[in-house]
């Protein structure tokens, strides 16, 4: 494949990746899935062991419905060549908030996905991961020129 077929597709290919990562997971955000409650909870239950009460109880309340509502203007962003750089950043934002919560909190790499104690195997936190990475390449490949 020449150089300039390969500039055209591979951001196409980043794109998708990185919609498929955030709108397949929009229906658990938007739904109170008991998956989401528990991701969300416990995020807001450590914001309230550290003393942001405030935004603890709101993220453990709305946290699904605000970080799902960016993630779908994020891809919305990026599919329209004019802000593709905003989507980006927008998305790249997002996931380092989510790889953050991941390493940082009691949510963990590997984490609950249910009261009966199941969980991901750390596929959520592989996600965010490769999320991250395809919203650098795109923020980097979609970058504001100089003139």
């Amino acid at each position: 494949m020449s150089d300039s077929k390969f500039m055209h597709y591979f951001p196409w290919a980043l794109m998708i990746v990185v919609a498929f990562i955030f709108l397949q997971s929009l229906p658990f955000k938007f739904s109170g899935h008991e998956e989401t409650q528990i991701i969300f909870m416990t995020i807001g239950e450590w914001m309230n062991s550290i003393g942001l009460t405030a935004i603890g109880n709101i993220f453990s309340e709305y946290g699904g419905y605000i970080v799902g509502s960016l993630e779908l203007i994020a891809v919305i962003l990026l599919f329209v060549p004019k802000t593709r750089f905003y989507g980006a950043l927008l998305g790249l934002g997002l996931m380092t908030g989510a790889i953050f919560f991941h390493l940082f909190t009691p949510l963990g790499v590997v984490r609950d996905i249910d009261d009966a104690g199941n969980t991901d195997g750390g596929v959520l936190f592989t996600m965010a991961c490769i999320a991250w990475v395809s919203n650098a390449i795109l923020g980097y490949l979609n970058r504001p020129k100089k003139s």
